[in-house]
């Protein structure tokens, strides 16, 4: 018999249109020690109770969100590549899952849901910059932010000031458009464009504007961007266990 093992993983709920899209995420948190458990739209499950058995939200790339749900209306010249069915979802989940202060890291449309979700609203569509939602198979483009130093982002992946990321994204937020209670912890050099939020309120919520799963177009360092998140999941999962 093999090892038993005394700690259970804790489980990464990622949500994602379809496993194909989702296969990069899959495979970070798995090579990480991680338990991660697919969510998408279509899941039997509610929302309650998906969030219920999951230790942390990973929310991911994918389609534009609907401007409906920052109470604008649609612009016919933006490109736009909806999928409404999604962000109800995902609105749903991100709720529930920040109602318990639950783990939450949100890449790329992510952190767009996620600012939207506190109030905030969207860019519709951002001049040079890639157009359309992030397709596999489509080439990154690469911008340099300034990550501040003294930000959560900045302690977890070990680096402060300039750095150059990859970007797949042509929406996005400035000051204007982002929510009332999260703190940009990055910025785009070229145009202001925010690349990274955090929220004081919760334990652990970070969201950024890049696709940190590509691990060879970053950075090392940003992989600790994972490491943290697992290690706050499996904080959350002892203490729901304790609870229990």
């Amino acid at each position: 018999l093999g090892e038993v093992c005394d700690q259970p993983m804790a489980v990464i709920g990622i949500a994602a249109s379809s496993k194909r899209g989702a296969s990069l995420y899959l495979k970070t948190i798995s090579a990480r020690g991680g338990n991660p458990q697919l969510v998408v739209p279509r899941s039997e499950s509610g929302v309650d109770e998906i969030v219920s058995s999951i230790d942390a939200l990973m929310l991911t790339g994918g389609p534009d969100i609907d401007p409906w749900q920052y109470q604008e209306d649609r612009n016919p010249e933006a490109g736009l590549e909806l999928d409404p069915k999604r962000d109800q979802f995902e609105m749903g989940l991100l709720r529930s899952a920040l109602d318990r202060h639950m783990p939450v890291l949100a890449i790329c449309r992510g952190m767009q849901l996620l600012n939207v979700v506190l109030g905030g609203k969207l860019i519709q569509d951002l001049p040079n910059h890639r157009a359309g939602p992030a397709a596999e198979d489509r080439e990154s483009a690469y911008h340099r932010i300034y990550i501040s130093p003294g930000s959560r982002l900045g302690a977890i992946i070990g680096a402060g000031g300039f750095v150059r990321v990859n970007s797949r994204h042509h929406q996005g937020l400035r000051e204007a458009q982002k929510a009332s209670s999260l703190i940009a912890s990055a910025y785009s050099l070229d145009d202001g464009i925010i690349e990274a939020v955090e929220s004081p309120d919760y334990d652990w919520v970070i969201g950024v504007q890049w696709h940190p799963e590509r691990e060879d177009e970053m950075p090392k360092g940003f992989s600790n961007l994972f490491q943290g998140f697992l290690e706050r999941a499996e904080t959350f999962s002892e203490k729901s266990r304790a609870s229990d």
